[in-house]
């Protein structure tokens, strides 16, 4: 091999380890600029002996979150037990993005929250978890969510370890492990968002919370027995407390739904009209 071969093949190689994502051509004009008196065939074959190629590109590892319990096999069993947590994206008039959290309960399927923004980071799903928790008195015991970057960012986790709440990630491309709050948006989705042209993010905020108001008071779920969210939440409320001292102190809800295939609607009517 000729020295200059070898000085040649030596500074391709240093040329590759520098700039890996570079092929020949990009490399021969480096040479040429650095002051290398050589053709373009020649730096291709050179650089093909030396086996320089340019890596596949390879798709970035995503972050999964944390599971305490795996998503699969979580299931809601009393009010505030479960809350899940999705995202979903829409545009005002002007085109600019509109960006919605839903937070909905597993087993009363209230929204508990819709918040509407430009842009929506952890931070901000945290701050609205807090304020749930002011309102309600009480946090969830797990949240349901898929692995976005803004759940499982250490802002969430924190929150999570803090408020004592359990983490139920789902598998990546498993929506279905999501169902609740995946209905939910497509309820939205299908009711809302296609309808209403929102002319600034002040009218999308109004009429997106209106909406979540009308959905938790006035709409028949037909999972709940055609009971709206909001009255079959406080129907089981109040009729924990009239049976709640036959039932013990732990595990009393759980203990409750174990003797019970399906919730007295009767029952909970007569409570919520009182």
């Amino acid at each position: 091999m000729a020295e200059d071969d070898r000085a040649l093949r030596a500074e391709l190689r240093r040329i590759s380890r520098r700039r890996p994502r570079w092929g020949y051509r990009r490399a021969h004009r480096l040479l040429l600029e650095e002051g290398w008196q050589v053709n373009r065939k020649r730096t291709q074959r050179l650089w093909r002996d030396e086996g320089l190629r340019v890596p596949r590109r390879r798709r970035k590892r995503q972050r999964l979150g944390d599971s305490t319990v795996p998503a699969r096999r979580l299931r809601a069993e009393a009010p505030d037990h479960v809350w899940a947590l999705d995202f979903q994206f829409d545009q005002t008039a002007d085109g600019r993005i509109l960006k919605l959290l839903h937070v909905v309960d597993e087993f009363t399927r209230e929204a508990l929250a819709i918040e509407c923004h430009r842009r929506i980071d952890a931070d901000k799903t945290v701050a609205t978890l807090e304020r749930l928790v002011t309102e309600r008195g009480t946090a969830p015991r797990f949240i349901r969510c898929d692995n976005g970057p803004e759940l499982t960012a250490n802002a969430l986790r924190d929150w999570c370890r803090f408020s004592r709440a359990g983490s139920a990630y789902i598998e990546p491309g498993s929506p279905w492990q999501n169902p609740y709050v995946e209905s939910f948006g497509s309820r939205i989705r299908d009711e809302l968002l296609p309808v209403e042209l929102f002319s600034c993010l002040a009218e999308a905020q109004v009429l997106v919370e209106d909406w979540r108001q009308d959905y938790n008071q006035h709409r028949p779920h037909s999972a709940l027995g055609t009971m709206t969210p909001n009255a079959f939440g406080a129907g089981y409320r109040t009729y924990l407390e009239t049976v709640g001292e036959q039932l013990s102190p732990l595990g009393g809800t759980e203990q409750w739904l174990a003797g019970t295939t399906t919730i007295n609607k009767h029952q909970l009517s007569q409570q919520v009209d009182r």
